[in-house]
């Protein structure tokens, strides 16, 4: 038996990323969704190797991977971040029962225009629609928040002037090795006095061996002090980790996004009227007028999010009523995937 496993950790210091095997983390910001794992599967580690795109390699079984948790008793584990974060971020932790049928442009435009609970509801629907032929499970996360960045258009200018002379003599000379010049002084002076000494200068070798002695205690106290200091010194910071976004991809929503999606929902209706079900026709017909309002202002992240309330009436019927083995496939724009 084998699983994959996939945690996202919120810290005030960012998100982190703990992850084995293929289901996916993604982050949606700024009409852009990031895959912030590495899928741990056959087509991908290929892909790393060559240097190419998971997408461009053909004849490669999709569903093998080649890192989960269970099989073996140690495994190594993905652990990325933190990924900072920002007031209105989403984030969306699935199994590949979600990622394998539906496309990242459609995860992370339902995540956007829908409340995370709605949105990894019509998630789960909506892989189901297209076949489900795996587990799905969807986590959907948005950080609240209000970013306070702001531009007021001014500006000021400052012409730095540098410290004072006395400040960069200091700066220049405190980094000097002191300890180590007085204890060579004081050598060179110990040396001197022997020299006198063997001269018989008359005792001119004291005024040697003084300086000499005073440079050799200076010189050794000062190594004892920096010594100490080194122990007590806070441990240098690591290094920023290095942060990977695996693959990025435009999920804005716009009008043409809306068409398709009116598309499916003529498509759902129609297959419903085929088998006659039934389904609430009023709260169908509610969040689909809502929709159409929105769409006569442009507002189409609101259109969408309607759009995606009517859709979700209509596929909670298709769901009572399908095999397992049935897949409808509603409208989307295949060529982009």
């Amino acid at each position: 038996m084998g699983t994959t496993g996939t945690a996202l950790v919120l810290r005030p210091e960012g998100a982190w990323i703990g992850h084995v095997g293929d289901s996916r983390a993604y982050r949606i910001r700024a009409g852009i969704v990031e895959q912030l794992s590495f899928d741990h599967s056959l087509v991908w580690e290929l892909a790393r190797r060559q240097r190419r795109s998971p997408d461009e390699l053909t004849g490669v079984p999709s569903n093998v991977i080649i890192r989960s948790l269970g099989p073996e008793a140690n495994v190594n584990v993905d652990v990325e971040g933190p990924h900072p974060l920002q007031p209105g971020d989403i984030f969306v932790v699935c199994s590949d029962g979600l990622s394998g049928p539906v496309h990242d442009r459609e995860i992370g435009a339902v995540a956007s225009a829908l409340p995370p609970d709605e949105a990894a509801r019509f998630l789960i629907h909506l892989a189901n629609l297209q076949g489900g032929p795996d587990n799905i499970t969807a986590l959907v996360i948005k950080i609240r928040g209000e970013s306070h960045s702001s531009v007021d258009g001014t500006a000021t200018s400052h012409v730095w002037k540098g410290p004072p002379l006395r400040q960069r003599i200091w700066d220049a000379c405190k980094d000097w090795p002191w300890s180590f010049i007085a204890l060579v002084l004081g050598i060179l002076l110990a040396g001197l006095a022997l020299v006198l000494s063997w001269v018989d200068s008359g005792g001119s070798e004291l005024y040697a061996f003084i300086p000499a002695g005073l440079l050799l205690l200076a010189g050794l106290a000062g190594l004892m002090i920096t010594s100490l200091r080194e122990r007590k010194a806070p441990l240098a910071p690591e290094e920023p980790r290095k942060l990977h976004v695996y693959r990025n991809i435009p999920c804005t929503i716009d009008e043409p996004l809306v068409d398709r999606l009116d598309a499916a929902i003529a498509s759902l209706q129609n297959h419903i009227a085929e088998n006659g079900w039934k389904y609430d026709e009023a709260r169908f017909q509610q969040h689909f007028d809502l929709g159409t309002e929105h769409r006569a202002r442009s507002a189409w992240s609101d259109a969408f999010a309607e759009r995606c309330r009517a859709m979700m009436t209509l596929m909670e019927v298709l769901e009572q009523h399908r095999n397992k083995e049935e897949a409808f496939r509603p409208n989307w724009d295949k060529r982009e995937r």
